[in-house]
């Protein structure tokens, strides 16, 4: 080829790929933006009574609003003992991971608040009745930080000793009490009932043998590989694909079984054991993400989880620190190995005997040891 006809056919090529790459890459291109709208959201608040538990006539009981410093609108149920006078200790309480405060927290709370504290019982950013969007998104950052709002709310109380705020987190949200505690040095005092670690479960995946023992307790197994958490996020990463189409507002399956017909013989007994909270009478909540019969958490939602530990700096905690956890909860092995980590010189690790998981979500089994939280917070917060 001569350097004359090179030199045409490289302009023919270049005007060629100028005028349909070109042009193509051009009209692919999206408008030019020229402002941010976001929608406000309104989340109307439910008046009436609707907790799975009764209301004591022990304690006055009102809804409450707070924000976080993501700017977040924080809902929560708040609890006085009747009669109080002067300032009081207070407490803030929340999960379990994927429950809403007319659940477990609620419980918990309300309970304390009859035996003298100031409680709070929220709902987690993205969930229940506080803000957020798109709705029923974790975050190990957001919800370490739900903590500490709420600290700064009960410590603007006119009767609260701010110097004297606790926090108390149930399953996953045990695991983030705690990371808030490591975080937040106002938090005098935390404790733990039934806790999970939900990054290290979210990557590793349950560290135990998924049949219960004849005692009804669970033998250790190996954290999934570093290949099969890479397929995890090769997995959700892939599906951002098409959820980001829809604002990242789809959402996984149910993850809970329907206990009327889903269960086998080959069922877990404590996958069982959460079916038969969660989507029972016992403790449905038509707002719990664990509830849901339809859907659950937002198809990239785990991603956080997979890759950011929440108790990296537990070695530096300070605060006293109270971990109870059940004698046969398949879960008990996130509650000893935290209580080793934990850098507190005043810690105690509480074995609620013939306990399960779920046990200690509420009382009906009448394991929740209620009597050893009030004496560690009355004990610890003065």
């Amino acid at each position: 080829m001569s350097k004359k006809t090179f030199f045409k056919t490289t302009a023919l090529v270049a005007v060629l790929g100028s005028t349909l790459l070109g042009g193509n890459a051009m009209g692919a291109l999206p408008q030019n933006a020229t402002a941010v709208e976001v929608p406000a959201q309104t989340i109307q608040l439910t008046q009436e009574w609707d907790k799975i538990f009764p209301q004591s006539d022990k304690v006055d009981h009102r809804k409450v609003i707070f924000k976080n410093r993501y700017g977040l609108t924080l809902v929560g149920d708040l609890y006085v003992p009747k009669n109080a006078k002067g300032k009081l200790p207070a407490i803030a309480v929340s999960g379990p991971f994927g429950a809403v405060k007319e659940q477990t927290s609620g419980l918990y709370a309300q309970t304390l608040a009859e035996r003298g504290f100031v409680t709070i019982a929220f709902d987690g950013s993205y969930t229940g009745e506080s803000s957020g969007t798109p709705r029923n998104v974790p975050s190990p950052e957001i919800n370490t930080e739900d903590f500490s709002a709420a600290v700064d709310f009960l410590g603007s109380l006119d009767n609260v000793n701010r110097d004297e705020i606790g926090i108390l987190g149930v399953c996953g949200w045990g695991g983030f009490a705690l990371n808030a505690a490591v975080s937040d040095p106002r938090i005098k005092a935390v404790a733990v009932s039934t806790m999970y670690d939900m990054t290290r479960v979210t990557a590793n995946d349950y560290e135990i043998k998924m049949q219960a023992n004849a005692d009804g307790s669970y033998d250790r197994a190996p954290a999934q590989s570093a290949d099969a958490r890479y397929k995890m996020k090769l997995d959700m990463s892939n599906a951002r694909w098409e959820t980001s189409k829809n604002g990242y507002t789809d959402l996984l399956p149910a993850n809970n079984l329907d206990p009327k017909k889903d269960f086998t013989a080959e069922t877990p007994k404590f996958v069982k054991e959460y079916a038969n909270f969660y989507r029972t009478e016992r403790g449905y909540h038509p707002r719990s993400v664990n509830s849901n019969p339809d859907a659950s958490w937002t198809v990239t939602g785990m991603l956080p989880l997979i890759n950011m530990p929440i108790l990296k700096y537990a070695a530096e905690l300070k605060s006293p620190a109270l971990v109870v956890h059940g004698e046969i909860a398949h879960s008990r092995y996130f509650g000893e190995d935290a209580y080793k980590a934990l850098g507190s010189k005043d810690k105690e690790l509480y074995i609620a005997l013939g306990a399960t998981h779920t046990d200690l979500y509420d009382n009906s089994t009448g394991k929740i040891p209620f009597d050893k939280f009030e004496q560690f917070f009355k004990a610890k917060l003065k």
